[in-house]
């Protein structure tokens, strides 16, 4: 059967169908065992390919070049599902040497705790079992400490230990909504929640904030129309934003969402990043419910590399994320986690944080004032008490995407303000960082740039892209 299917094949060109089984079978009077077998030699000779559902076709037969790996099968193997990192990777590419850092999450290295991070991570290799296998929650020393950095009411068994917020924020995206179920998001909000919620099959439905938060009315509004039962926020220090929201609305939120049946995800990424005032409780500290699942780490206060961060919460939504993070990678590198516990177990990292505070503090303020200064006709929609970012309101008619690649083409890198909204936005902005330049002067000068790739667009706001000096 598989000689006389070779024959058939001789008279078809690549791509072409076979005639179906039930043909087959009829025109060669043989059974069905046999014709499925001859079909599967022929696949396994590269002859044929079979799509379930659709039929077999002939092979290409192409000759690959010497080292050339053929991967073109894989478009149909794949089907149609992917993963967008749109929003979280760079359109323009990594940015040439010499580019100021506008744009970016993390602190420079000349703001990280290197000697305690050295430190810390010394004494962790040192341990006897630093290299046994950790638990899958976590060591419970460190899920003490991120119980104690939540407030009241937490205990250690409340913790799951994770490699980093972005990895929290994925388990719980997954683990608390099927794919293609609604969540509620802040407009603006953080693009790598929206990409980690895409990622899990999940449409994010935009809710507006204010200068107090996202609005309570206009998030009722939001659980009934689309029947979510999920809420992502970032209630203390917004990114982009830099807005905390306030003590009634904390409330509100809880209310609505208690009323509603749905589960808030608070993203607390800048716990560690105040500018020197109060810090507001988490609102997992305030929860009677088990409402809240909340979000912690270590990465922007201390280091980009050190992933360790944690989810809070109560009840069988924790058991499943637990059973997430087993899917996904059984337990997080001990090594790392006992650097994390020997890092906040270390009088340095109040010290630290203090510092920090005071750095970051005065970076805002002087962005703020270059800000006024290089390009008045801007606007900053409020000065933040926490974070790494300002929040710019371009002035009307210029377009974010267009003012970003001029902006590039003069040396400094800024993030366009569309990358944080879900749906389009209401007017032009900026998220500019402040704490990833070397120093005060850099940040002066990535202003300056940023300003002169303003005037480089003239008045559209959108052309000469090309022709802007460096």
């Amino acid at each position: 059967m598989a000689a006389k299917l070779r024959e058939l094949l001789a008279g078809l060109s690549p791509g072409d169908r076979l005639p179906s089984s039930r043909e087959l079978i009829q025109r060669y009077r043989v059974g069905p065992a046999t014709v499925a077998r001859a079909i599967a030699v022929l696949a396994a000779e590269g002859a044929v390919v079979t799509r379930p559902g659709s039929g077999t076709y002939v092979a290409v037969r192409a000759r690959p070049e010497p080292g050339v790996v053929d991967t073109a099968w894989q478009t149909v193997a794949l089907t149609d599902r992917t993963v967008d990192t749109r929003l979280i990777a760079e359109p323009l590419g990594p940015a040439p040497a010499g580019t100021i850092t506008m744009d970016g999450g993390y602190i420079h290295r000349s703001l990280q705790p290197t000697r305690a991070l050295s430190a810390a991570l010394a004494r962790a290799a040192r341990r006897p079992d630093a290299w046994e296998r950790a638990t899958a929650n976590g060591l419970g020393a460190l899920r003490a400490a991120f119980a104690e950095i939540a407030g009241s009411g937490v205990n250690p068994d409340d913790v799951l230990v994770t490699a980093g917020g972005q990895s929290a924020l994925s388990i719980a995206f997954r683990a608390i909504a099927g794919p293609g179920s609604p969540v509620l998001v802040e407009s603006p909000s953080y693009p790598g929640a929206l990409a980690a919620a895409g990622a899990a099959g999940l449409r994010p439905v935009p809710v507006p904030l204010d200068t107090d938060g996202v609005r309570p009315d206009l998030l009722a509004d939001a659980f009934a129309m689309t029947g979510a039962r999920l809420l992502y926020c970032q209630p203390t220090f917004h990114n982009p934003t830099g807005t905390v929201l306030a003590p009634e609305r904390r409330r509100q939120i809880l209310r609505v969402a208690r009323a509603s049946g749905a589960f808030v995800i608070e993203d607390d990424f800048a716990r560690h990043l105040g500018h020197g005032g109060p810090v507001p409780r988490p609102l997992v500290a305030d929860d009677g419910d088990g409402t809240v699942v909340h979000v912690t780490s270590l990465t922007k206060p201390a280091a980009p590399s050190l992933r360790i961060g944690a989810l809070v919460a109560r009840g069988p939504v924790m058991e499943r994320m637990r059973a997430v993070r087993m899917v996904d990678d059984f337990f997080i590198g001990r090594p790392l986690q006992e650097a994390a516990l020997e890092l906040l177990s270390s009088p340095s990292w109040a010290r630290h944080v203090r510092t920090l505070g005071a750095d970051l503090r005065e970076r805002c303020v002087r962005l703020t004032a270059a800000l006024s200064q290089e390009i008045p006709t801007a606007a900053v929609t409020s000065v933040p008490a926490g974070g790494l970012h300002l929040w710019l309101r371009l002035p009307p008619g210029v377009d974010d995407r267009a003012l970003t690649a001029a902006a590039r083409q003069r040396g400094v890198a800024v993030s366009a303000g569309s990358r944080y909204f879900a749906t389009e936005p209401p007017a032009a902005h900026l998220r500019l960082g402040f704490a990833a330049t070397a120093d005060l002067t850099e940040l002066e000068e990535g202003v300056r740039r940023l300003g002169a790739a303003l005037q480089d667009l003239g008045p559209g706001g959108s052309h000469h892209l090309g022709h802007a000096p460096r």
